[in-house]
């Protein structure tokens, strides 16, 4: 096996060279980040892609890494990410299966990491490493790990692949909705601070779907109607159903293009249906969602 380093000397150069020019705030916790993935065996390429590795960053850019990771050892890394980003990574609140990310052969993960006061986000696209050499034809980035593995055979090949068909379509459970709902409000209040209206109309959007999946993952689980189709019939059958379908009409009958207030406002009321709906989802993550609103606040 060839020996790695962390960051060749031109990566390092350039991450030099870029903290001198701009100094983000999130270069140490990219480099936290960088050497708790590349301590593990499995991972075989990390690569930074985004502002940071185009010298654009401003306090609000996301650290943003494709991940390269052995084919045999997907399955077994993908399981243990959670663990891994709360407990070394500092991450307040397991990852959300991006739904945004580009499709390019893998898995994408958004965590956020507390840092210097502040939420950061974190995205990870995982990639078996047998797609890595596609990927970097896809995206413009700047390598930290490069130590392609011996040997990857056609049966690890397929596993990853299996795994990664799997995974994007595997249904949500509600916890990982309200994680969603907790992403996508960072997100949204990144996209009001920096005017981006588009995308925030666009990203708004896809928080009242999230409320409608997680209403209906809740009190419809074995629906047989796609999307938003036949709710009213399906869940105002009894009062908690009401009262949900209440708070997405509220939700959907908002502006268009919501204000820092608005998306605060569908946050509590969406803590509000999950405590009402499906209160197991809050197991284990109280702590995590107070330490989540207070460095909002601080933002």
């Amino acid at each position: 096996m060839p020996t790695a380093t962390l960051a060749p000397a031109p990566a390092e150069l350039h991450l030099a060279e870029l903290a001198e020019a701009n100094r983000p705030t999130q270069l140490p916790l990219l480099t936290r980040i960088a050497e708790l993935l590349s301590a593990s065996a499995a991972i075989t390429h990390l690569v930074v892609r985004g502002s940071l590795a185009s010298g654009t960053a401003d306090r609000l850019s996301d650290v943003d890494f494709v991940v390269g990771v052995h084919d045999r050892d997907l399955p077994a890394f993908t399981a243990t990410l959670d663990d891994l980003m709360t407990v070394a990574g500092g991450a307040l609140l397991p990852g959300w299966r991006d739904t945004i990310v580009a499709d390019l052969g893998g898995i994408g993960f958004v965590f956020l990491v507390q840092h210097e006061g502040k939420v950061q986000q974190v995205d990870l696209y995982l990639a078996p490493a047998s797609q890595i050499t596609a990927v970097r034809r896809k995206i413009a980035g700047k390598v930290l790990l490069d130590r392609p593995p011996a040997e990857i055979t056609t049966a690890q090949i397929e596993q990853a692949r299996r795994h990664v068909a799997e995974l994007l379509l595997r249904p949500r459970s509600c916890t990982e909705l309200l994680i969603e709902h907790l992403v996508l409000a960072v997100l949204l209040h990144k996209r009001i601070q920096r005017g981006q209206r588009f995308v925030a109309y666009a990203e708004w959007h896809m928080l009242h779907t999230a409320t409608k999946d997680l209403i209906k993952t809740a009190l419809a689980p074995a629906s047989r109607f796609w999307g938003w189709y036949q709710l009213r019939e399906e869940i105002a059958l009894t009062p908690i159903g009401r009262a949900c379908l209440a708070d997405l009409d509220t939700a959907i009958t908002s502006s268009a293009v919501p204000e820092a207030a608005d998306v605060d406002a569908a946050l509590d009321r969406v803590l509000r249906l999950t405590e009402r709906a499906c209160p197991n989802a809050l197991d284990g993550l109280a702590d995590a969602i107070t330490a989540y609103r207070t460095y909002l606040e601080l933002a």
